[in-house]
């Protein structure tokens, strides 16, 4: 692409989550947490997720558009990835509970009862780092995520993941 546009950026994000957020991944476990569910993890919850916060997007973003001197392709992602449980348990206690995790193992495709892929996702975001040098935390994003999602749940595009579940 930057053979034909040379001033163009590729930017390559890890999952986005914050406030206004219509995918059902962060508003699938705060909805669990709500109605006081088991949650139906993969195997032992030891896959790794890399995460970024919606705001930080649009931070970066304004920073290549003041200097274009910068490289023109990114990674952009929170620097540390984290597990599968760990965000859950985020997530939960965003909702000021506890989960009571069920481990599903590998005969039941993961995207049936869970909300991402069975594959690690972890960008090197070194090249980010250089120009937004810090980056909100997990934890306060969820609850700026979780704010949101209590005023707008409506607006989420839910996927069948609970019906599975209880069917299965």
């Amino acid at each position: 692409m930057l053979q034909y546009v040379p001033n163009a950026y590729i930017i390559r994000p890890s999952y986005l989550y914050g406030p206004m957020n219509n995918v059902y991944r962060e508003a699938f476990v705060f909805e669990c947490a709500n109605l006081n569910r088991p949650f139906y993890i993969p195997k032992d919850g030891s896959m790794k997720l890399q995460f970024f916060y919606i705001e930080d997007l649009s931070h970066f973003l304004y920073h290549l558009m003041i200097d274009s001197s910068f490289e023109h392709i990114f990674n952009v992602g929170n620097p540390q990835s984290v597990t599968i449980k760990d965000w859950v348990e985020l997530c939960y206690e965003t909702c000021h509970q506890k989960p009571n995790f069920i481990h599903v193992d590998s005969t039941i495709e993961q995207r049936q009862y869970f909300p991402f892929y069975n594959y690690e996702y972890a960008l090197d975001v070194q090249k980010q780092k250089l120009i937004l040098t810090t980056t909100k935390s997990l934890d306060k994003g969820l609850q700026e995520s979780y704010d949101w999602y209590q005023n707008h749940s409506q607006l989420v595009m839910r996927k069948p993941l609970i019906e599975f579940i209880d069917k299965h």
